[in-house]
């Protein structure tokens, strides 16, 4: 099968969603289809080898000039070819700040419009390089934001095309009102023209058929599954947690406010308050933005506040390498999201290495568990509820050890990165077989 993954690029981030898409696509080129992954406006970072191609497509410094400048997409193919360079494209990447919603309201809507937006041009040429270069027999969009392109790459490649969703109504949530409302509007009329769409979670699935006012039979879950290489390879906890250590508590995710690191330091803080005299100490890893920088540094005021700075670490960013040896030296993860979690692809990361997580009941954290069997859910938003969950596992070794163990077997056999081609192969193969026209809500794990 040849099938075009397009994947959008985040910058300088190292994002979920693209580790995700790397994943993905490597593993169905394993299952020896002619996977093709497709990065637009910049390339793909992620902290595993990269599959995707080189050549980038909707390049990110040519599509805002062409929303700002409008003689700029009158310019030679040359020139838009000179600033889609790779190494150009990094370049601006590792010096740029982490996206920012609230100003790319009118470049959200325009490239949503598809051939009547401003970026028409690079449709064009992605249409075209597709038809005579590559030929796919299918297509898959990353995520919503790409439906634009989907009316002409349907009716030129005459091939189904498939699209993801990953947590992209967050991102719109932060547009300016004008362009919100407006670009939801056409997210709507565009998830129609769609051969189907692909959720991460039941809990996903059912808030976008509301959200996209499309029917739940028109959405296929797909359970996010990760690439398992150097993850608790001997299927057993990385290290026996020797008698005197640290209790530690971990936090790997991107530093923001809608993850919830001031919710887990709340949490830790009373930890701290209940037993003064025991070892505890909270490590986080994580990606951080140009624009929470603030944020980051009102929560390091809030550690010296409390003097708690001797039990605090942050590590930054982390290597593939460096993420699961500081998953091995954890006793429990928490990342108590204050948005509604799409996917959770940490929860698998921590299990993997037979850390057991604590998270908040809502979003996909509830089927996780259910399915995963490999922590704790509390109360949402709840300082004290968070902290009892952590104080229950961290004075339980023996509870630990064996959700950690039910979570690390649960992950081997269902949410690795083949299961989830395997899931996405059957949904492509019912897509050609019968046009997509068969309904297909339940979850294909």
């Amino acid at each position: 099968m040849k099938i075009a993954y397009i994947t959008a690029g985040a910058g300088s981030m190292v994002c979920g969603s693209c580790i995700q898409d790397n994943a993905l696509a490597g593993a169905l080129q394993k299952r020896g289809h002619d996977a093709l992954l497709m990065p637009i406006y910049t390339p793909l970072r992620t902290d595993e080898e990269s599959v995707a191609s080189t050549k980038v497509f909707y390049g990110a410094i040519s599509i805002y000039l062409e929303q700002k400048v409008p003689w700029f997409r009158y310019l030679p193919q040359a020139a838009h070819g000179w600033l889609a360079r790779p190494s150009l494209l990094r370049r601006i990447a590792a010096s740029s700040s982490a996206v920012n919603a609230k100003s790319l309201g009118e470049l959200t809507v325009s490239m949503l419009k598809g051939e009547e937006g401003r970026q028409a041009r690079d449709l064009q040429e992605l249409e075209d390089w597709l038809a005579t270069e590559f030929q796919p027999e299918i297509v898959h969009l990353t995520n919503s934001m790409l439906l634009g392109m989907a009316p002409r790459l349907k009716s030129r490649l005459g091939v189904p095309v498939v699209c993801s969703l990953q947590g992209e109504d967050i991102f719109l949530q932060d547009l300016q009102p004008e362009y919100r409302e407006r670009a939801h509007q056409i997210l709507q009329q565009r998830a129609r023209e769609v051969d189907r769409l692909v959720s991460t979670s039941d809990y996903y699935a059912r808030h976008m058929a509301e959200y996209l006012d499309v029917p739940l039979e028109q959405i296929s879950v797909a359970r996010i599954g990760i690439n398992l290489d150097g993850h608790g390879s001997d299927n057993r906890p990385l290290r026996p947690r020797p008698s005197g250590a640290p209790l530690v508590v971990g936090f790997l995710a991107r530093i923001c406010p809608e993850k919830g690191l001031h919710d887990l330091l709340s949490a830790f803080r009373i930890l701290c308050e209940r037993a003064p005299e025991a070892d505890l100490r909270l490590r986080v890893a994580g990606y951080l933005g140009g624009r929470d920088r603030k944020y980051l540094k009102e929560q390091l005021r809030r550690v010296s506040e409390w003097g708690l700075e001797n039990r605090f670490e942050y590590l930054g960013e982390v290597s593939r390498s460096e993420k699961i040896a500081f998953l091995g030296g954890l006793d429990v993860l928490s990342v108590p999201t204050v948005y509604e979690e799409p996917k959770g692809l940490f929860v698998l990361e921590a299990l993997a290495n037979a850390v057991p997580v604590v998270l908040p009941a809502h979003g996909a954290f509830p089927e996780l568990i259910e399915d995963l069997g490999g922590g704790l859910l509390v109360e949402p938003g709840s300082h004290e509820a968070l902290a009892d969950g952590l104080e229950t596992l961290l004075l339980d070794p023996e509870r630990r050890e064996v959700l950690g163990r039910r979570g690390q077997d649960t992950v081997r056999e269902k949410f690795t990165a083949d299961a989830l081609a395997a899931r996405t192969e059957t949904i492509y193969q019912e897509l050609l077989s019968d046009g997509g026209q068969r309904g297909a809500s339940l979850s294909t794990s």
